[in-house]
């Protein structure tokens, strides 16, 4: 048995997991909140136990306090038991097509290509750093969500501009929440009890980010996410797709003062936050949608375009064996499912509603005459972090 972390790093929360490989049994599960300035309020989870909460105000920082936990409630007794840790990386471009070591010249590389996700790299590199001070004889593993997407074909991944910003700038799509598509339609492929090579799937990872990925034998053939995680679905706080000349004739009107202000609004002020002007929690517009039509506007909104991605992987796939949902929104929310679901019947998709309201995930809501399964998944991207870190070092024999 070898202990491996994964490593989540945000720009506001950190998240960590560390397994029992290859038993794939999770020991420990770590949340550190430092959106305060003054206090990080850090949570662990334990088999068979309940959440404990503790707020820490000393300058640690979360790589440290996690550890700190860890040996804390005798997870681990000194830090020579973990044997590696892999660390989640939102962008890796097209310089990494798959799970690999970190060195530092591969970090130089990785530090390189940080605006591809400005919100969400620099954050990575920085838990990378903190890792490797603290656990300085651990393998570091980066995990990268665009790896998944790497082999979309180039009338999927290609923007219809000149082909030289391709080839110079490497503008083109590269896609979002690989590791969650990838861990999800491997699940799916054992409830089917078929082998994943032999499936088409369409992937809806509904979270606060929002993405759908068309799957074609294991692979990605086309996602929903472009050149960053701001294009595609309507999401909580992004806007999703938006005709790029809304943009200049805003710009031209002085809505926002210039591109960084108008990236502001698309990321921060967008999506159902700004459809709803009322939140961008999908439980609280629910709610608000039985007396607020604008609530309730926000809520069509997000379905139509969920359903407008399902068709176009319908006709990518030539139909699909199941839909997968998973995330927040897509493991938690019934209504949600069933408002989709009920504009799939035209493609032969029928539902039980009884069946939707299950809590015991993972689980199967379509009928026996359904043309496809509807599969709600819960994701842990933690954990397929964990099988790549694993499966690297153990190849490589660096345990």
């Amino acid at each position: 048995m070898k202990k491996v972390l994964s490593i989540n790093s945000g720009s506001s929360s950190l998240k960590i997991s560390l397994f029992a490989m290859p038993l794939e049994k999770r020991l420990a599960k770590i949340m550190v909140d430092y959106s305060a300035e003054a206090k990080q309020l850090v949570t662990i989870k334990l088999p068979q136990k309940s959440l404990v909460a503790e707020h820490y105000t000393e300058k640690a920082t979360p790589v440290e306090l996690a550890l700190k936990l860890l040996k804390k409630y005798q997870v681990i007794a000194a830090d020579q038991e973990i044997a590696a840790v892999g660390h989640r990386i939102v962008a890796g471009g097209e310089l990494f097509h798959q799970s690999t070591e970190i060195t530092p010249g591969m970090l130089c590389k990785l530090e390189s290509i940080n605006e591809l996700a400005p919100l969400h790299n620099p954050a990575n590199v920085a838990g990378i750093r903190d890792a490797q001070q603290l656990l300085p004889d651990c393998p570091q593993i980066a995990v990268f969500d665009t790896a998944f997407h790497t082999d979309l074909p180039p009338e999927n991944f290609l923007y219809a501009l000149p082909m030289e910003y391709y080839r110079k700038y490497k503008v083109r799509k590269y896609g979002a929440h690989g590791t969650s598509h990838r861990f999800v339609a491997q699940q799916a492929a054992t409830m089917l009890h078929r082998p994943l090579n032999e499936l088409k799937l369409i992937t809806l990872h509904l979270g606060s980010g929002a993405s759908m990925t068309a799957i074609k034998n294991g692979k990605s053939c086309d996602t929903s996410m472009g050149f960053s995680p701001l294009t595609g679905l309507m999401m909580s706080t992004r806007s999703g797709d938006v005709d790029p000349s809304v943009l200049v004739y805003l710009l031209k009107h002085h809505a926002f003062a210039n591109m960084d202000e108008c990236m502001r609004i698309l990321n921060q002020r967008s999506g159902l936050l700004g459809v709803s002007e009322a939140s961008s929690d999908m439980r609280e517009i629910e709610r608000e949608a039985e007396i607020d039509p604008q609530a309730a506007l926000a809520v069509k909104m997000f379905v139509k375009r969920i359903c407008d991605y399902i068709g176009a992987y319908w006709l990518e796939l030539g139909g699909a064996d199941a839909l997968v949902f998973t995330g927040g929104i897509g493991e938690n929310d019934s209504h949600l499912r069933e408002l989709v679901s009920q504009r799939l019947q035209c493609l032969g998709i029928e539902f039980q509603s009884a069946q939707n309201q299950r809590r015991d995930l993972p689980f199967d809501f379509a009928t026996a005459a359904s043309r496809a399964r509807l599969l709600v998944i819960p994701t842990d991207e933690e954990l397929m972090i964990a099988r790549d870190a694993y499966k690297l070092i153990t190849a490589k024999q660096l345990i």
